[in-house]
């Protein structure tokens, strides 16, 4: 029987071939989405992104440890993200939650005990989002005493016009997408001084993930327009960053990206495989507390 050589090996995604640099024990993808139409009529079945197929991708890619984030369709219900930590095991799985500044103690110390460790502000556009700018002080202050972060998925204007509030906060932060910084300026643009300097106070930190969201450049392309950048935020707090895969890819309707090559830029952003076993292993070790169970 011949063997189709281009088909996916796994689902959303386009990879056909197993990453280049093995994983080393209890890596860790800090950024996926669960998606079950089973659990949530408000996806579909042709959205699905299970736990069953994200092991799939787990075992591709070699990973031991996730982080589960809530995704956007699901609004502040969390019953599908808290499914699938169960499922997959709190021992080596958290989650992200969204959650309004209304939320009772009760509530969030069942999420606590589901395996959650921070609040997601998705607010890159915010006129689709469930929470709003002036949610984030408030939220900082309510779950600062469970050792919760605030994860940001801010554009790099408004990361810097709300540098203030950021520079102000209690809880640590979470800048998602490589801080989403203009690929041409970089380093250059007010964005990186405000999470550089949150990150060497050791307030913050930056998730190597999201290439195809940053880069205009196609899967295939190693997405060399971000290495400068990448290397920058290496370069500056290595031990201040994570990398997720972003799986199920959710904004990619027509043409999924390839999890393998995303996986493998880490060794080329990182140059080192003591810095990406940092990244992989280390950094989330302490970020998402998996050495506390």
């Amino acid at each position: 029987m011949s063997v189709d050589m281009n088909k996916p090996l796994i689902p959303h995604s386009t990879a056909t071939a197993a990453p280049v640099w093995p994983a080393p024990a209890l890596a860790c993808d800090a950024h996926l989405h669960i998606l079950d139409a089973a659990l949530d009529p408000r996806s579909t079945p042709a959205q699905d992104a299970t736990v069953g197929q994200y092991l799939q991708v787990q075992a591709h890619l070699g990973t031991q440890r996730a982080v589960v984030v809530q995704p956007r369709l699901y609004g502040t219900d969390n019953h599908v993200t808290l499914d699938a930590i169960a499922r997959m095991g709190v021992a080596h799985t958290r989650g992200i939650a969204v959650v309004h500044p209304e939320i009772t103690d009760a509530e969030l110390a069942a999420l606590h005990a589901g395996g959650i460790r921070g609040v997601r502000l998705s607010l890159y556009t915010s006129h689709q989002a469930a929470v709003s700018f002036e949610m984030t002080e408030p939220l900082a202050h309510r779950v600062q005493h469970l050792g919760w972060h605030l994860q940001l998925h801010w554009t790099a204007d408004q990361i810097a016009k709300h540098a203030h509030l950021l520079m102000r906060l209690p809880t640590p932060l979470v800048f998602d997408h490589l801080a989403r910084l203009p690929v041409s300026e970089a380093q250059h643009y007010p964005a990186f001084a405000v999470v550089s300097e949150l990150m060497q106070r050791g307030r913050a930190w930056v998730k190597l993930s999201g290439a195809y969201l940053c880069s205009p450049q196609a899967p295939g392309s190693g997405y060399t327009d971000l290495t400068d950048m990448a290397r920058a935020w290496v370069a500056l707090a290595p031990n201040r960053l994570v990398w997720g895969s972003d799986w199920p890819h959710v904004t990619e309707t027509h043409a999924k990206p390839d999890d393998s090559e995303l996986f493998d830029l880490l060794h080329t952003w990182t140059g080192s495989e003591t810095i990406r076993h940092r990244v992989l292993v280390d950094n989330p070790a302490e970020l998402y507390g998996f050495n506390a169970v």
